[in-house]
């Protein structure tokens, strides 16, 4: 297989050697060319021997020397030069089957394509992997790998994902861990089918494949109004909750006092569900699994006192609104207390956003929708902004779930200023201070 060039930069080593938009790159130094990671990993050598194949099919070798960091300027029809892969699961538990109709089409797509997991971090079940693929990630040393294992037992697992592979696929966790290549692991729990005894199995069998699982995050099923004709499954209470944040405390210890240095975490909606306090920021050991909702109430507590105790304001004549899903309401609360107890004049109003497009029991910032917002705030005292978490609109930073723009929030809510907040503690408080935008 090889790519098609859609872009050359000018005056780029590629353009100085007569490569043109339309060429097709086959390989380097030998090596056939066929996505994102191979051209990457390639790339980096000093001596390039690069075969073009151009329009009717003739052939062009072209040699570069460069720096290793050096770009030769190349540009492809999509950022990983090949079709991005989809998931071949139907787990139990898939959020994106819950999701509602008359969403953008994007959200429906299941990724499941192991080099987003070296690029961007995303999660992949190995169920897309075979012997070769392995190989190659090994080969180009390939680390960390991001693996949605939800369950260490074979059959439980080919259970859960719906798919013949599934428990087949879990021997690649320990050819890279052999290999060097470090994991980071997801484990995504369904009450009475993978936790208790079975979380037990499944943490002991991964800390035995030692020190390059560097973390594991056990967070809670979610669980929307949409499950029509989908398992059956409930979400966590108080009790099962503390059972699992028992059952993660007891077996870290256990793999602690044998040396062991890799650590499993109960994501924080566990602690909300528990009715317990978050840990302090030392149990983290630098917060690795923050994507998974792991420490982000401890890691932005701590960043809004320390950038609180650093504030020189000594006053404002400002009210402004900041808008949380339900799980983070008692945070930042807090926080806009701890705020205006500091600086006279500063007003914030907090108000929770009950998720009325997924369901109540969807309690977190990142899919609260405009149209919930709303709801939450309308005839309620706003002031002169209105601060929307930083996670609730999709890449470009215009528009929430329900596809409705922040530009048409604005407008329902009378022309009221609209700002994300910063995804720290520092730029919450610089929100809270009219700072961030």
């Amino acid at each position: 297989m090889s790519v098609k060039i859609k872009d050359v930069a000018a005056d780029s080593p590629a353009a100085k050697k007569g490569v043109a938009p339309g060429d097709t790159l086959a390989e380097i130094n030998g090596n056939a060319i066929n996505d994102v990671l191979d051209y990457r990993f390639y790339l980096t050598e000093k001596k390039l021997n690069i075969l073009i194949e151009k329009p009717g099919g003739k052939k062009k070798r072209i040699r570069i020397r460069k720096d290793e960091a050096d770009d030769i300027g190349l540009g492809f029809e999509t950022y990983l030069m090949d079709k991005q892969h989809s998931c071949k699961n139907k787990c139990i538990f898939c959020f994106i089957d819950q999701l509602p109709p008359g969403l953008r089409e994007s959200l429906y797509f299941k990724d499941d394509d192991s080099r987003l997991s070296f690029l961007f971090g995303n999660y992949v079940t190995l169920t897309n992997l075979d012997d070769g693929e392995v190989d190659r990630i090994i080969k180009m040393h390939i680390s960390p790998v991001n693996i949605s294992v939800h369950t260490m037992n074979p059959e439980l697992r080919v259970k859960m994902m719906l798919n013949p592979r599934a428990g087949e696929c879990l021997k690649y966790i320990k050819r890279f861990t052999d290999s060097g290549i470090e994991v980071n692991a997801q484990l995504v729990l369904c009450p009475g089918i993978n936790d208790g005894p079975e979380l037990e199995f499944s943490l002991r069998e991964l800390f035995r494949l030692g020190e390059n699982i560097k973390s594991i995050a056990c967070v809670p099923v979610g669980i929307t109004k949409y499950r029509e004709k989908l398992p059956e499954l409930r979400s966590y209470d108080k009790e099962s909750a503390g059972e699992v944040i028992d059952t993660i405390d007891r077996l870290n210890a256990e793999n602690a006092s044998r040396g062991g240095a890799a650590a499993a975490y109960a994501a924080d909606e566990f602690y909300l569900y528990a009715q317990r306090p978050m840990p302090q920021s030392g149990y983290y050991n630098d917060f690795p699994q923050l994507e998974n909702g792991v420490g982000m109430w401890t890691l932005l507590r701590d960043e809004f006192f320390e950038a609180l105790g650093r504030c020189t304001v000594t006053g404002l004549n400002r009210e402004a609104t900041a808008v949380t899903g339900t799980a983070a309401f008692p945070l930042i609360s807090e926080l806009a207390a701890a705020a205006q107890d500091k600086i006279p004049g500063l007003k914030i109003n907090v108000y929770a956003v009950t998720n009325r497009l997924f369901g109540e029991s969807i309690t977190v910032s990142g899919l609260i929708t405009g149209a919930d917002i709303i709801a939450a705030v309308e005839g309620r005292p706003l002031g002169e902004e209105l601060i929307i978490p930083p996670n609730c609109l999709r890449s470009e930073g215009d528009m929430f779930l329900d596809n409705m723009t922040v530009e048409q929030l604005s407008e329902k809510l009378g022309g009221i200023k609209v700002t994300q907040n910063g995804p720290s503690g520092d730029g919450l408080l610089a929100s809270f201070l009219g700072e961030n935008g």
